[in-house]
């Protein structure tokens, strides 16, 4: 049975990634990119699914564990009755192919220690064909080959490798799993301990480049750290999460494939990006965001691949019970076929935002942001799904309307400030009508406060960016009397749903409930900062920094009764949450309007 989800640490070479329990064993790798197949998928499963243990015979959990500095190298130590002993796991920096290395440190006195590997291509579907001479094993099964290199002898029986091997104080003992497509000839083998140095000296190069002077210096650099770790290196895409279907509610029906590039996130990766002084990493993500929104505006996802593949067909994997029986479990994603009117007004923020950035007009994707804006001028007053992809009724959103606003509001912006060609006065006539069109049909007057759509009664947290995406300044009482709403009826033990799937006779057609929303969670901290409420939102933003794992790892979700994480994780949306309220609170990135008001309940 996998671990809870808060006991998984991350390590990864920014073409995939695995997660690593308090126990020692890996539970999760999908080789040789974020979205292949799993090899490792016990955490959806067991042990039979594939999983990789490497700790003290005895077994148990482990007594700390920490990321070695400002790098993604994992340090997990047991101490025991017969002495202690440290096991670092890292991925270097993809070479020609995926590694992943393990060393087994002695600390003190002498150590019973055991290893039992299971490779299961295919999520745990494929046993492989597996051959071992003493310390040396080579697995293979269709597109997949795997050699295991030991520095102790190992044994095979039913295609599961294992080793017990003794460490005393000082002794070191490696192992080197290596991945390549099986029609290639086998890599170069690496040494374990240049692997480790190569690997810290690449994050602790990279981290180098940050640049953020505000409060929560640690917790700023660990979510960045996170984020690089999310990105896939040959295109630049950032992925939402490592994993897949782990569950918003613990054996429920809400489980999602996350390991696709969304773009929702690109506004609020950039604002992290820009603001923390990584600019390679905020280009190298506008120029995949312009390639995967190139084509016919009306076509555009919100999401791709990595790669910015556009066919993502979710299916089922039957076989895997699923994580505490949470299932089905998907692969792919069905949202891909959605109509969400958000996105197209999200593109094109964040490549203003990059402009801005810049400080130069681009005339290529200045091309692509008119077509975009043309799209957006003839479909605004359809009805879609919302940015939450709820798989119910199609509804007018009023967030979906906002970004729709904001399309236009970012053109006259582009138009005014870099000279760029378009017809200004139309995008002006349409901002003002949309802005009235949501003022009348989604602003409850009785409650004052916006709704989640046109004639809804419920609420839903995405209201809370309206101020921050410019649609209304702080200092409106509308603004004001919608997160007091928020806080009051969407927060459970302060923690924020992104809206009540019980409301609106189950607007998301979802059987079910899910946990708080984290990402939702420093959207109210932005948002009380921004009302003038800063002791609120500083005590708000520290309970937060509580609900990160050991290593400063957040999920999608979390559970206040529980204290569970919950969703997939690491999510790279409640990292850029952490990474820009930090930047809000702390002064480095000012709000959107002078935080002018009290809130109506000290008037």
């Amino acid at each position: 049975m996998a671990l809870r989800i808060e006991d998984y640490g991350m390590i990864g070479d920014l073409h995939t990634a695995a997660l690593v329990g308090t126990d020692g064993s890996i539970d999760w790798l999908c080789l040789p990119r974020f979205d292949s197949p799993a090899c490792f998928a016990a955490l959806l499963g067991d042990d039979g699914h594939g999983s990789w243990r490497l700790g003290p015979a005895s077994g148990g959990r482990c007594t700390r564990r920490r990321y070695r500095g400002d790098t993604l190298i994992l340090e997990t130590e047991w101490d025991t009755p017969e002495g202690a002993v440290r096991v670092t796991d890292a991925m270097p920096p993809r070479g020609e192919a995926a590694d992943v290395v393990r060393v087994v440190e002695g600390l003190g006195g002498s150590v019973a220690m055991r290893t039992e590997m299971r490779l299961r291509f295919g999520y745990g579907n494929v046993s492989p064909w597996v051959r071992c001479h003493d310390r040396h094993l080579s697995a293979i099964a269709g597109p997949d080959a795997a050699w295991l290199e030991a520095d102790v002898a190992l044994e095979v029986e039913d295609a599961t490798a294992r080793a017990e091997f003794t460490v005393a104080a000082g002794e070191r003992v490696a192992f080197v799993l290596t991945h390549q497509p099986s029609h290639h000839d086998r890599p170069a083998l690496i040494d374990a301990s240049e692997a480790l140095d190569d690997t810290e000296a690449f994050w602790t190069d990279w981290i180098g480049g940050l640049r953020y002077e505000g409060e929560w210096s640690e917790a700023v650099r660990r979510s960045v750290i996170t984020l690089k770790a999310l990105t896939y290196a040959p295109t630049g895409g950032i992925l939402a999460a490592a994993t897949t279907s782990l569950p918003e509610e613990l054996g429920g029906v809400r489980n999602w494939d996350y390991r696709f590039c969304w773009l929702r996130d690109a506004s609020f990766v950039l604002q992290a990006m820009l603001g923390t002084g990584f600019i390679d990493e905020a280009r190298a993500w506008r120029h995949w965001l312009l390639r995967a929104a190139a084509g016919d505006p009306g076509d555009l996802q919100i999401m791709y691949g990595v790669d910015g593949q556009h066919w993502l067909p979710e299916n089922v994997l039957d076989w895997l019970p699923g994580y505490e029986g949470s299932t089905p479990v998907r692969i792919g994603n069905a949202a891909t076929g959605q109509f969400q009117l958000d996105v197209w007004g999200e593109t094109l923020d964040a490549l203003h935002l990059a402009r801005e950035a810049d400080g130069r007009a681009d005339e290529d994707a200045w091309e692509l942001q008119r077509g975009l804006l043309d799209f957006v001028a003839r479909n605004w007053e359809r009805p879609d799904d919302s940015l939450w992809e709820v798989r119910g009724e199609q509804r007018h959103f009023v967030h979906s309307k906002v970004m729709a606003w904001a399309a236009f509001d970012r053109a006259v912006r582009a138009v005014e400030r870099f000279g760029l060609d378009g017809p200004v006065d139309q995008w002006r006539d349409l901002r003002d009508r949309i802005r009235d069109d949501v003022c009348e049909k989604g602003f409850d007057k009785t409650r004052g406060t916006f709704t989640q759509f046109y004639g809804s009664e419920g609420l839903d947290a995405a209201l809370l960016l309206l101020p921050l995406v410019g649609f209304l300044p702080w200092s409106d009482p509308r603004v004001v009397g919608t997160v007091e709403a928020v806080q009051r009826e969407l927060t459970r033990d302060g923690y924020v749903l992104r809206y009540d799937p019980e409301a609106d006779s189950g607007v998301d057609g979802l059987p079910g409930k899910e946990g708080t929303f984290l990402a939702c969670t420093f959207w109210l901290v932005d948002a009380l900062h921004g009302i003038g409420r800063e002791t609120e939102a500083r005590d708000l933003f520290e309970r937060l920094l509580k609900t990160r794992n050991d290593l400063g790892l957040l999920s999608e979700e979390y559970d206040p009764a529980t204290g569970r994480h919950l969703g997939n994780t690491p999510q790279a949306y409640s990292h850029v949450g952490l990474v820009n309220s930090a930047r809000h609170l702390s002064g480095t990135h000012p709000a959107t309007e002078p935080r002018a008001v009290k809130p109506r309940s000290e008037d």
